[in-house]
């Protein structure tokens, strides 16, 4: 019985893991890539191809080879990106609602094995 349950909780919390991805990945090839996606006025975290630090931005608009957004809400400076540069986009209000439901599926299967046993 203790095995079956630790089994459940188990594959109910890989299954939260696993949906909380929330990141497009970008191929070598521009031309195959599809930035239409991005929406304006939302934040994203850019993954550069060059290895250096991510950047966020709040994203405005595609303009020819470059995306072109400001450095946050407050912030007001223009952040500019070249696709070829771009090596994964992650949606930042995605990212929340899933951190946020992989937070309540471990607490949800951390509750059922301390029940579990109890019930012993």
């Amino acid at each position: 019985m203790k095995a079956s349950v630790l089994l459940k909780t188990s594959l109910l919390t890989s299954l939260f893991v696993i949906s909380s991805c929330a990141t497009t990945k970008y191929s070598e090839d521009i031309a195959q890539n599809n930035y239409s996606t991005l929406q304006a006025g939302k934040i994203y975290v850019v993954t550069p191809r060059d290895g250096s630090k991510k950047q966020k931005f709040l994203f405005r608009n595609i303009d020819g080879d470059n995306l072109i957004g400001t450095a946050g809400k407050k912030d007001s400076t223009e952040v500019i990106i070249p696709k070829s540069n771009v090596a994964s986009v992650k949606d930042r209000s995605k990212a929340r609602v899933a951190g946020g439901a992989v937070l309540i599926g471990a607490a949800g299967a951390a509750a059922i094995v301390i029940s579990s046993l109890r019930a012993d």
